[in-house]
């Protein structure tokens, strides 16, 4: 399907009839309350929605679960009506809740969950932000959408100038501000929570999900993680067809590739014995007639390793067909943006992406042509098996002895200077106080031998981005109000706000570490960024016909992973050691034994040698200068240096990102469509 997907949930009353008269122009597709008013509302492929009803109540899952109508139906009749669990006012959310974590339970993939019973409606999307939910007021009521530029342009509203500096830092948004929306009186749902609306429109949130506590072993954890990620990968293999994958060498991507090949073979072989439940039993069975197409394309650096990974991985997948684009086929990062600023960025938030956008296009035409309706990535594998530096924080707090060894081991391959070690490991701030620590700094150079000494690295509750050198003071002046009033919230009681209350309201409920070890917070963080990367990817390719997927970033994966103790995720000498023990005997040990990761920053700087010219040009008469964030002189002092800072280069994606973004906006607010007529339900 070409065009946007996109969808908006609508409460079971008289403002839902309201609001949905203003949707309509935009929308294709409809499905009704039991009331028979508007419920979803928007456009979407056959196959993305799948609904179940029982009396009254309906279910609906929104994305990728290889879930049936029937098996929705039978969830459906188990749900309570309003009465029972859906007084918000008399404080029933807590039930609804409840109510809405059965329905899910068993369900794998990545989607939303909406229920409507009894007049009031449930929705939710997922804890990594794949699947995010807004809201805003619209016709009187609170309507909820999948994408915030549909609820912005629905209610007219602009960016926000303090958002737009926030993405100067960084695309997406880092933890805490990544719960905030760009877009003026649109609201971002809290990924962890669910949003209850009631039939006259009112609206509140309740968390519906909260991370695991780290405490199993890895050898216990692994089953967990194997058994997920299969079902993971069967949840795009089910529909049949054809589905694609990276295959970069890379553990991540490998074992993708290795789990999709097994479930299509696994039901073929099923099939071919004669076994007449081949389609209805584990997810590799309902997969019967997918076909995998692999892709990997070469990197321009010579030392780079992934190639001959990629190839034992190759040699290894007899019968798949494998594609690898020529370099003169494979575009450089940063070509073409003039094309991308004419036809408009399809995403509703800045993003980095906006680096690899020719790349996206022509994988999604050579995946496409081979009839691919799905590509898989690894993005999420670094996230869950790999170990970052602040759990080093929590592990001399908790063992010390085994900690005392670890660190020993990793400062004699890594180099770290000792008492700069110690100084990060003594650091007792708290979320709050880091927060500030963090807003204070800014601006504040780096130390002058950090870009050519070993630094120990920093085990504080996140990274201490800093602003571009391009950026105004303005704008670092925003960015520093929006950090220093997540600080200030932090101690705040984060029970349920009112949906519809002030924004402070929910910024203060929202703004607590994401787990009480750093080393887990980090991990979540780090999960919350990489799934709200994915969301905008599978914005850019699901209109040229080829959703975007990563497995890793299913709901099931993470929990199956964060429940591993922090420190047995990574340890010195084993890399990404519980997925490779989930792995074994899926993919082969000659390819689970590789250490070693594939690294790009050649790839790179041949790019932005090349297109060099094209970036500054792109930021003459800046909109981003217009709304006083950027000064142009200091944008392009930067970028035509002889040897551009490294500060200036990790800016750059995400300055990039914001300006063509904010060009593309205006001719995003038309309708597209006006298929529903005025007179339909």
């Amino acid at each position: 399907m070409s065009g946007d997907v996109w969808f908006t949930v609508l409460p079971d009353g008289a403002s839902g009839v309201a609001a949905a008269r203003l949707l309509r122009p935009w929308a294709t597709e409809t499905i009704a309350h039991a009331s028979g008013r508007p419920w979803l509302l928007g456009s979407w492929p056959d196959g993305h929605v799948t609904v179940g009803a029982a009396g009254a109540r309906r279910v609906a899952v929104i994305g990728r679960c290889p879930v049936t109508a029937d098996a929705l139906s039978a969830r459906a009749a188990r749900l309570r009506d309003a009465g029972a669990v859906d007084n918000i006012r008399a404080g029933g959310a807590i039930g609804a809740v409840e109510e809405m974590e059965r329905l899910a339970r068993g369900l794998t993939g990545s989607f939303h969950l909406i229920a409507s019973a009894g007049g009031s409606v449930r929705a939710r999307g997922s804890a990594s932000g794949v699947r995010r939910l807004f809201h805003a007021r619209l016709g009187g009521a609170t309507v909820a959408a999948d994408r915030s530029d549909r609820l912005a342009a629905a209610i007219g509203a602009s960016p926000d100038e303090r958002l737009l500096a926030a993405h100067l830092l960084t695309s997406p948004l880092p933890y805490p501000l990544d719960d905030l929306c760009v877009w003026r009186g649109v609201r971002a749902l809290r990924s962890y929570d669910c949003l209850l609306l009631d039939a006259d429109g009112r609206a509140r949130t309740w968390r519906w999900w909260t991370p695991p506590e780290p405490e199993l072993g890895w050898r216990e954890g692994v089953p967990a993680v194997r058994a997920a990620l299969t079902a993971a990968v069967g949840a795009r293999t089910a529909g049949g067809g054809t589905v694609s994958a990276d295959l970069s060498g890379g553990l991540d991507s490998t074992s993708l590739c290795f789990l999709a090949a097994g479930a299509a073979g696994a039901a073929e072989s099923a099939r071919a014995a004669g076994d007449p439940t081949a389609h209805a039993q584990a997810p590799s069975r309902r997969s019967a007639g997918t076909k995998l197409v692999t892709l990997r394309w070469q990197s321009l650096d010579p030392e780079n390793d992934d190639a001959p990974w990629a190839a034992r991985a190759t040699a290894a997948l007899p019968g798949i067909e494998h594609v690898t684009p020529t370099r003169a086929e494979w575009p450089l990062w940063y070509s073409d943006l003039t094309s991308l600023v004419d036809a408009g960025v399809p995403t509703d938030e800045p993003g980095p992406w906006v680096r690899d956008s020719a790349r996206m296009a022509t994988l999604a035409r050579l995946m496409t042509g081979r009839g691919s309706r799905l590509h898989m990535m690894g993005a999420g594998g670094d996230e869950l098996f790999s170990t970052l530096p602040p759990h080093l924080h929590d592990y001399v707090r908790s063992r010390p002895l085994a900690a005392f060894t670890r660190i020993r081991t990793q400062r004699a391959s890594q180099h770290w200077p000792l008492g700069q070690l110690l100084r990060q490991l003594a650091d007792r701030r708290t979320f709050g106080q880091w927060l500030t620590a963090w807003a204070d700094g800014l601006t504040a150079p780096r130390p002058a031998a950090a870009a050519l000494a070993r630094t120990a690295p920093s085990t504080a509750w996140g990274v201490d981005l800093r602003m571009p050198p391009w950026a105004t003071p303005d704008a670092v002046r925003a960015v520093q109000s929006l950090l220093h009033e997540a600080a200030e919230a932090v101690e705040a009681d984060p029970s349920a706000e009112a949906a519809d209350a002030a924004p402070t309201a929910e910024a203060a409920a929202a703004v607590q570490p994401l787990a009480t070890q750093r080393g887990q917070h980090a991990a979540l963080a780090c999960v919350r960024t990489g799934g709200r990367g994915l969301r905008l990817l599978d914005q850019v390719t699901s209109p040229l016909g080829l959703e975007y997927a990563a497995p890793f970033f299913d709901d099931t994966v993470i929990e199956a992973a964060l429940a591993i103790r922090v420190a047995e995720r990574s340890t010195p000498g084993r890399y990404k050691p519980v997925l490779v023990e989930a792995m074994r005997g899926t993919v082969p040990d000659a390819v689970l034994h590789r250490s070693t990761k594939g690294e790009y920053s050649t790839d790179f700087h041949v790019s932005l040698r090349q297109n060099r010219a094209a970036l500054v040009a792109l930021f003459d008469g800046s909109r981003l200068a217009r709304a006083g964030l950027v000064d142009e002189a200091a944008f392009r002092a930067s970028l035509l240096g002889v040897h551009p800072t490294p500060e200036a280069l990790r800016s750059l994606n995400s300055s990039l990102g914001a300006e063509i973004w904010l060009r593309s906006r205006p001719g995003r607010t038309r309708p597209t469509s006006t298929a529903i007529t005025e007179g339909a339900p």
